[in-house]
């Protein structure tokens, strides 16, 4: 019923919206008429040098090593280069470094770079720069630091040639230089970096109006061609203004949910693409909180929760339920959907066994830029209401959600979502102890020594055991509630051809070319 209902106003709001629209452009057309001029160039949907790409949340600047927002990722990781880059299957491929040798014993990586690459700004990439990007990387300042802590040395072989020494033995250490925050950034232009990246990539900033759009233009002196002269890169967070700014033709391509796939099935010119990801979306529980703190209260809120009818009404059925933090695509996953499946009854005993039959309130942080995440917050907290917890919702600015959510930790609860990370290893380290990516403030010893242990086990068969078992740790731990991994809907103008997803949350816009 909730779906209809909400694809019945979205479609009496469009009606609305098509015919003022209609009404408005018959105006201009007039005056182009009079006047001879068209609309920017930006809008011309015949133009095949531009791209008009629609994102729904502003980055959190465009510096890849000082965030760990997938919105920056998104469109850093077509300005930056990396020395491995993945491919849509999961295998490593060439970057900046045409080749590279892992030792015997695993403890250090030597890296041939490519040559006769530019920065954007002019100067040249060679292996000093990649030395200085990797130590401010690995700087006090940086959200990634931790995980580069074992990399104890970094040593110039030649110019086109750069040895990393670990401390431990890490056998995904390859895994480490593929990400966007290992991008390479021009060091010496690192203060203007939030706001006017340097780096190697396809594309090089031309403009960033916040809130408006970001406007990328090709560079020619990389490691890599693009097919599209610009990109313009418009930000568009109102879901209807989305389905509107496509209808028009005014996009190429845009991310959309599972209730506006019925929205643009029937636009001409349009087709829709699906694929599972390499992500995953939950309610974190701050285990700081006094209630929190209680297992058995973690417990009756993942019971207490329908998932079933949360995937159906949020994300239309577009997702994969599970009930651990690991998705479905990769190879260690263990299905543990079914523990702590819905069960009201036994979520109500399972309060008053922790001394809470009546109830508390809890603070909710939902974050503004992601409208499916603030509706999935509103409906768990409905759902909570059955057993006596009352949600008092605030809804929050992305940049604030980072700072005083994810980094400063300051909430009960909170719904978003984690993408994709290329190891086991990388997927559950935020569960360690003292990890600055534990927001939840999780700890259990035997998640500990997982961690600890895993990454120095050369036999795999024991390294998928342990990431298995911590799978079921979590299950019943209970620290999130794991609601699904997700699909991703992208729908594009049917001319456009190259587009594919990446097991990393990244847009590799170099691809894409008008047919």
């Amino acid at each position: 019923m909730k779906k209809n209902y909400k694809f019945l106003i979205l479609l009496f709001i469009l009606s609305i919206s098509v015919v003022f629209t209609g009404c408005q452009k018959s105006e201009e057309s007039k005056s182009e008429e009079n006047t001879g001029k068209l609309e920017s160039e930006e809008k011309t949907t015949e133009n095949k040098d531009i791209l008009n790409f629609a994102i729904s949340v502003d980055p959190d600047g465009l510096d890849p090593q000082r965030t760990t927002a997938a919105s920056t990722f998104q469109i850093t990781s077509n300005i930056y280069d990396t020395l491995v880059n993945v491919s849509s299957d999961g295998e490593y491929e060439a970057g900046l470094a045409d080749s590279w040798k892992i030792s015997d014993d695993g403890l250090d990586i030597i890296f041939k770079l490519k040559k006769d690459i530019k920065f954007h700004n002019g100067k040249e990439f060679n292996a000093d720069a990649v030395k200085k990007s990797f130590e401010r990387l690995k700087d006090s300042e940086s959200p990634r630091a931790s995980d580069y802590e074992n990399i104890v040395e970094i040593e110039v072989l030649a110019d086109d040639e750069i040895k990393f020494i670990t401390e431990e033995l890490d056998v995904e250490l390859l895994s480490k230089f593929a990400y966007p925050w290992t991008a390479i950034v021009e060091v010496s232009s690192a203060d203007g970096l939030k706001n006017n990246p340097v780096g190697t990539g396809p594309y090089m900033l031309e403009e960033w109006i916040p809130q408006e759009k970001i406007v990328l233009r090709k560079f020619d002196d990389g490691p890599s061609q693009a097919n599209i002269e610009k990109v313009v890169m418009k930000t568009i967070p109102d879901p209807q203004s989305k389905i509107l700014a496509l209808e028009s033709g005014e996009i190429d391509i845009a991310a959309i949910d599972g209730m506006q796939v019925e929205m643009v099935e029937p636009i001409d010119g349009y087709k829709i693409e699906q694929n599972p990801t390499n992500a995953l979306q939950l309610m974190a529980m701050n285990t700081k909180n006094e209630y929190l703190s209680d297992k058995k209260v973690r417990q009756a809120i993942t019971k207490a929760v329908n998932k079933d009818s949360l995937i159906e009404n949020i994300w239309y059925g577009y997702g994969e339920k599970i009930g651990s933090h690991y998705p479905p695509i990769l190879k260690e996953y263990v299905d543990y959907s079914k523990n702590l499946s819905y069960d009201l009854e036994s979520a109500k005993k399972l309060m008053e066994e922790a001394g809470y039959k009546d109830g508390f309130t809890l603070k909710m942080y939902l974050p503004k830029d992601y409208p499916a995440y603030v509706d999935a917050g509103q409906l768990i907290a409905e759902d909570l209401k059955a057993i006596n917890i009352n949600c008092e919702i605030e809804i929050v600015e992305w940049a604030y959600w980072l700072e005083s959510v994810y980094q400063g930790r300051n909430y009960d609860l909170t719904v978003v979502g984690h993408t994709g990370r290329l190891d086991p290893y990388q997927w559950l380290a935020r569960y360690e102890s003292d990890s600055p990516e534990n927001y939840v403030n999780f700890s259990n010893q035997r998640v500990d020594e997982i961690l600890n242990t895993a990454p120095k086990t050369m036999d795999e068969n024991e390294r998928i055991e342990m990431y298995k078992e911590l799978q079921e740790i979590l299950s019943q731990e209970a620290p999130a509630l794991y609601i699904q991994s997700p699909i991703n809907i992208m729908a594009m103008k049917d001319t456009l051809n190259g587009y594919e997803s990446y097991p990393i949350d990244i847009y590799r816009l170099k691809d894409l070319k008008f047919k």
